[in-house]
Formats: structure tokens, sequence, C-alpha cells
């Protein structure tokens, strides 16, 4: 049973995880953040957030606490604070998550929380918003907010905030967490961080030359848990980093080969305190469907 029951006036919706399947530095800014490149790949599993609105103007986190992130640095309420004060809202809204996207695993769960926040309450509070503008406020948030607000997969570059919409293939994805929280601020200062690599192009990341991920090295070389993973996916297809995070994913064509190779990793890897699952990827935002459906008078939890 729920810890948010839709009949004391919650909604749910869905904040889903994503994958970069390729992740470039191609420079680094005066200003201390780094040009990069990537493609966002969204699936259809991820975190749940639910919210339940107020009248008296407080906004605030309901449930079990996030480790490691108090109230007041949760990107969730940040969102919802954030709105409330730009467009003078008088309303509040009760946050609450059900989480299961990994902390520090690189799928993205904060930045999707926050996305989904905002999408959701531009609908309950009734803002009328437009995508452009919700995706601004997101990127004051977290490089990765706006790709989650837009809701496809998509080429970015900059500092990930600019997206062009990029068809994919069908896949399935074995994923896996070693439990590692990796430090994104901390990775981009390491000294053996490629920061210069060449420009790669969307043709080269289609036919498979432009692959790997900058801090694929680094955390290999810093985390033994992110090197064993490494070593047992190997066993099974061609293992890759996801963001600057510790999680791991290997990509296939359907579903049969992904549960083929999860039932064939080797049996020390789950006692090892590695979690592995399997996603889908989509080429929609399972949020997107849940907006249209709120649009339409239903639950947008279908």
């Amino acid at each position: 049973m729920s810890a948010f029951p839709l009949a004391e006036s919650w909604t749910a919706w869905p904040a889903p995880a994503k994958l970069n399947l390729f992740l470039r530095i191609t420079s680094r800014r005066a200003d201390g953040y780094h040009e990069l490149q990537t493609v966002f790949r969204l699936l259809d599993w991820g975190d749940a957030v639910f919210l339940r609105p107020r009248l008296d103007g407080r906004i605030g986190r309901v449930g079990a606490p996030v480790a490691g992130v108090d109230e007041a640095g949760d990107l969730t309420v940040r969102a919802a604070k954030m709105l409330q004060t730009a467009f003078n809202v008088r309303s509040g809204v009760d946050i609450g998550i059900e989480k299961r996207i990994p902390m520090g695993g690189g799928f993205g769960g904060g930045s999707s929380n926050a996305a989904t926040v905002l999408v959701a309450l531009n609908r309950l509070w009734r803002l009328g918003l437009g995508e452009d503008q919700l995706a601004a406020l997101g990127q004051t948030l977290g490089a990765d907010v706006p790709v989650f607000v837009r809701g496809f997969n998509a080429w970015a570059e900059g500092i990930g905030e600019r997206l062009q919409p990029l068809e994919l293939p069908p896949a399935w994805y074995l994923l896996a967490s070693p439990g590692v929280h990796a430090g994104t601020a901390e990775l981009f200062q390491a000294a053996d961080l490629t920061r210069d690599a060449p420009p790669a192009t969307i043709a080269g990341f289609l036919s498979g030359t432009a692959l790997g991920n900058a801090f694929e090295p680094v955390l290999r070389r810093r985390e033994p848990a992110v090197e064993a993973l490494f070593a047992a996916l190997s066993s099974i297809g061609r293992p890759r980093l996801t963001g600057s995070g510790s999680g791991c994913f290997v990509e296939f064509a359907e579903r049969h080969s992904a549960q083929r190779a999860l039932a064939a990793l080797p049996a020390g890897l789950l006692s090892s305190g590695t979690t592995v699952w399997l996603a889908r990827g989509v080429d929609r935002s399972p949020l997107l469907d849940a907006v249209a459906r709120y649009d339409t008078g239903a639950s947008p939890s279908g």
C-alpha cells in the first residue's frame, strides 16, 4: 500500500531514469563549467513523485527522508519553491517520493524528480507555463533537468542543456549499481579526467565510433567496486558507465536477450552488494503521458 494514497488528495507522477549512452568532455570554460557532448536515453523505469496541493502556502517533504539530502537541499523542494516565488503562487504542496533510482549512480534521479515537480505543479497550480519556460527554470537546478522536462531522447551539448531530439532504436538495458556514491563535483576536478577530447558527431555516435564515457577510466581507477562490476558485466556484453555516477549498463536489442544475460551473470555479483535489474528504453517520457492523462481529466498515474 502506498504511503501517499490517492484517496487523500495525492496525485502520482512518474520521474523516469536516464542513461548517458556516451559522454565526452571537449573543453573547460572560463567559468569552471565543462563543455560536453552526450546522448540522453530515457527509460520506462524510475522514481514516483507524489504531490498534494495545500492552501496555506507551505512546501515540504512528507515521508521517509532521502539519505544524505536535507529538505533545504532537496531538488524537489527547491523546484516547488522556485515556482512559488517566481509566479507569486499562494498555494503550497506536500511532496512525497517513492525512491527506486540509486543515489549517485548517474541515472538522473534527483534531476528527474525536480523536473517532474516543475511539470506537474505547472498543471496543479494552473500556471500555464510553456516547455521552454520550464526547461529554463530547470536548468538553474541542474544541467540534466531540461531533458526530463522536455521528455525526449536527445543529443546534448554545452553543459548538457542544448538538446537536439534524437531517434534511437528500440533497446533493453541491464542496469547495475555497485552502491558507490560518486561525487560529480569531485570527479569534474579530477586531475586524470580528459577534458580536451575531439568533438564527436551524431553520425559518429550512430555508427558506434563515438562511444565511451570520460568518467569511466577515472572511476575504475578510484573505485574497486566499479572495476569489479565492469569485469563481471564484460562476461555478458559491453558495459558502459552512465553520467558521472557509478552505475553501469549493457545494451540489448530486445528483452529476451537482456533476460538471458541477467540469468548468466556471475553468481557472486549480487552477493557483493551490487543491484542489477532490467529496463526498457523509451522514445517518450512517461511523464508526458501522465500530463496528457491529467489534461483529459484522468488520473496522471493511469
